[in-house]
């Protein structure tokens, strides 16, 4: 089993195998599989709403509803606006403006964000 973290700090125990750290590890694969997913992401249609993945996980799982009490204040507000403003959304049928969408770039920050996580999280501390 694979132990990830996602991007609001929870460590979850993967329950089934992944390619996760072979496609992270392997340019090849990485370059050949990153359009692919950034294509899926733009066409799910939640970052024209404004939403990020970690906003359309079901909150009632055991695993998300520990993470959503570990998250700050400021960042629920953030979460609750944006699913907020992505229902009212939907409600009249429409999108926001091009300008407004969640840009892969906030995504990809998010990812430099957990690596840090993982690499200060692996550091070893050795007593003499």
């Amino acid at each position: 089993n694979d132990t990830r973290s996602n991007a609001i700090g929870f460590s979850f125990k993967m329950s089934h195998p992944t390619l996760y750290n072979t496609v992270k590890n392997s340019r090849f694969l990485y370059g050949l599989l990153k359009p692919v997913a950034s294509f899926y992401a733009n066409i799910a249609g939640y970052r024209q709403l404004g939403l990020r993945y970690d906003d359309i996980l079901n909150d009632e799982s055991d695993t998300t509803k520990e993470a959503l009490k570990r998250i700050s204040p400021k960042e629920q507000d953030l979460r609750t606006y944006r699913i907020r403003t992505a229902f009212q959304l939907s409600l009249q049928h429409d999108i926001l403006p091009k300008e407004k969408w969640t840009k892969p770039e906030d995504v990809d920050e998010i990812v430099k964000e957990e690596e840090e996580r993982e690499a200060f999280d692996a550091i070893k501390v050795v007593r003499k």
